[in-house]
């Protein structure tokens, strides 16, 4: 059973709900049907059944693929995600780094999903990048080898050189991606409002919310053109250090299917043996990538993702490079300073200071308090000890927050995702290493931006601001209240959540009531007054239409 935070989702109320759905999306129905076939195929039959799929219309009755018996529910999940394609290999992705929402039997299985498939044939991609270059690519580039040298469930990228000498990567999307990406998009989209709805329980978790996100992340995947501007984006952070280094954008090539950047000559920080051979300082690229990443996060609000060891790359002369920009997070200033006193509660043990950055976090929730603080006072004694593991405190962290019926807002689990995967790659670089000393200084600047004189001068600027308005209205709102009063026009706008479904309850026993009353009235007054006149076609009619109203009121009842 697939548990969120230890509440299952009801079975009975899930089918119709989802049968529902197959029925509103009939344009997605043929790739509703391909859901349900391929999850049928790997076994993961439980979740056919709960979201009533397994009788949809032309749906292939397929014996399963694999030996399920041999398999964890986990694991035949994962491998039919796997199946699915890009859209549902990125939800699982995203679910995999969420520890506040999974339990750790389900997060450490989906944390094997990968996207790395088989590459699409050359005659199969070729004639689109030729429509998108203008001209077939061997006459743009002076050289291009058809062979990719990267296949995942997005793009293929390919190897080339520039007519002026640059070695470049060519990076082109998957032919016929988009339609498959977008009625999967619409059919998540769909079930997370039903859940949303019909789940309260449910409903703190964000469900659509957490499909927003994931629906604006694969639309910015498919425009390759926003990879281009999140690298420059980020680039321009780094405008004056030269051993942070970014691949220069070719925009001439560029379209929606095409990206053209420099190939970066780098080596993966885990391959350690092309380190040595490199002779680069290894804790010092662990410091100057941490540097890069928190730069990013806390002081410009922007960062890259996903920092796993593909995408940094150790350059001679102790350097790092980036690559891959498809996703990147944001945060607000808000957030910023939430995150900042966080760090500042972890480093000084403080339990309670812990407790009201969550609840800050989760507003939207009602947690158990006593809970809650017993929960935050051992999460900080059993992460006393120094240097701290960052990756291991984000993960108990939010372990934390799912074990309190808490969830992350979607932005900072996207950001302690990226801390998590960055501490692992610098703790590669050097066992000894500890992030949060390494933050220090980035920190500090951190704080010294925030609040240092010209910002708190800005922020109370704003606020006498908005205080000098809301003063100047003032007046006009309590003398229109006061002519409201003396008119007895005061009128009052309560919203009521599922009030429409109150409202059918209301009608239907209105309607119950009413059987129930023409019946009663037929039986007492009528019906001796039919048999009275002794006329057989009255009597036959009268009884006849006291059985109707007797079947009627039991089925409304039945149905209530």
């Amino acid at each position: 059973m697939l548990v969120l935070s230890g509440h299952p989702i009801p079975s009975d109320r899930i089918a119709p709900s989802m049968l529902k759905t197959a029925f509103v999306a009939a344009r997605d129905r043929q790739r509703l049907s391909e859901i349900a076939t391929i999850l049928i195929g790997f076994g993961v039959t439980r979740v056919v059944d709960r979201l009533g799929l397994r009788y949809l219309p032309l749906l292939p009755r397929r014996r399963p693929r694999v030996d399920v018996t041999r398999l964890s529910e986990p694991e035949r999940l994962r491998r039919a995600i796997e199946a699915l394609g890009p859209t549902f290999i990125k939800f699982g992705q995203v679910l995999a780094s969420r520890p506040d929402l999974l339990s750790p039997a389900w997060t450490e299985e989906l944390q094997k999903l990968h996207s790395q498939v088989v590459p699409v044939s050359w005659e199969q991609i070729g004639p689109q990048l030729e429509q998108d270059l203008g001209a077939p690519p061997q006459e743009v580039f002076a050289e291009f080898n058809t062979d990719p040298i990267a296949s995942a469930s997005i793009a293929q990228v390919y190897r080339a050189r520039l007519h002026s000498g640059e070695d470049v990567i060519v990076k082109v999307l998957r032919p016929n991606l988009r339609k498959i990406i977008e009625a999967d998009l619409r059919l998540m989209a769909h079930g997370a409002r039903i859940v949303e709805n019909e789940w309260p329980d449910m409903a703190r978790y964000q469900p659509r919310e957490q499909m927003r996100h994931l629906a604006e992340g694969l639309n910015g995947e498919l425009d390759l053109l926003n990879e281009a501007r999140n690298c420059e984006l980020l680039a321009q952070i780094f405008d004056d250090r030269d051993d942070i280094v970014f691949p220069k954008i070719h925009w001439e090539y560029c379209s929606e299917r095409v990206l053209v950047q420099d190939f970066i000559h780098g080596i993966p920080p885990n391959d350690d043996a092309a380190l040595r051979a490199a002779g680069v300082d290894k804790k010092l690229l662990a410091q100057k990538g941490t540097d890069a990443f928190l730069q990013m996060a806390l002081i410009e609000g922007v960062f890259h993702a996903d920092p796993h060891p593909g995408n940094m790359l150790a350059l001679p002369g102790n350097k790092i490079g980036f690559i891959d920009f498809g996703i990147i997070g944001r945060l607000s200033q808000r957030r910023r300073s939430q995150l900042l006193v966080l760090i500042g509660a972890m480093l000084k043990q403080d339990a309670d200071g812990l407790m009201a950055v969550l609840l800050d976090w989760t507003g939207t929730s009602n947690p158990d308090l006593t809970r809650l603080q017993v929960s935050a006072q051992s999460f900080v004694e059993s992460h006393s000890s120094i240097p701290l593991n960052l990756g291991l405190v984000l993960t108990d962290f939010m372990n934390m927050a799912r074990e309190n019926d808490l969830a992350m807002p979607t932005d900072l689990a996207i950001l302690f995702k990226g801390l998590v995967t960055a501490d692992g790659v610098m703790r590669h670089l050097d066992p000894n290493f500890d992030l949060f000393a390494a933050a220090g200084p980035t920190v500090k600047a951190s704080m010294q931006t925030q609040f240092s004189l010209g910002a708190l001068k800005q922020k109370a600027e704003a606020l006498g601001v908005g205080l000098y308005g809301a003063a100047s209205e003032l007046p006009t709102l309590i003398h229109l209240m006061l002519v409201r009063l003396k008119q007895g026009r005061v009128t009052v706008e309560i919203e009521v959540k599922g009030l429409d479904k109150v409202t059918r309850g209301i009608e239907r026993a209105a309607a119950r009531v009413a059987v129930a009353l023409v019946v009663a009235a037929f039986a007492t007054q009528l019906a001796p007054r039919l048999i009275d006149l002794g006329t057989p076609v009255f009597v036959s009619i009268g009884l006849i239409i006291f059985v109707l109203g007797i079947g009627w009121l039991v089925l409304l009842m039945r149905n209530k």
